[in-house]
């Protein structure tokens, strides 16, 4: 199983516009085949961060996802919103 934490620091301002980029990756990439979980998270104390936590089969369905249509047109408007971004990709060990 592979765990990505994709966080992200959005502009002021423009972190509403990035959720509403989101919904429609979260809908497309929930059926990809293995995508077994695709949530994004608002941190509580501030409300322009933003942070997409995922979980898949394995490297090649991952791999899949970032060749997908809806990631590759969605991803760049999202990008262009944030000031800063990290990403972190896991591979489950226990």
């Amino acid at each position: 199983m592979i765990k990505v934490v994709a966080k992200g620091v959005y502009l002021e301002g423009k972190t509403d516009e990035a959720i509403a980029l989101y919904d429609e990756m979260v809908k497309e990439t929930r059926n990809e085949q293995g995508c077994i979980a695709y949530n994004l998270f608002r941190d509580k104390d501030n409300k322009d961060i933003l942070t997409m936590i995922e979980e898949w089969e394995s490297v090649e369905a991952l791999e899949a996802h970032k060749n997908s249509e809806h990631f590759t047109r969605i991803i760049p408007k999202i990008a262009r919103l944030r000031k800063s971004a990290e990403l972190n990709v896991y591979e489950l060990i226990y």
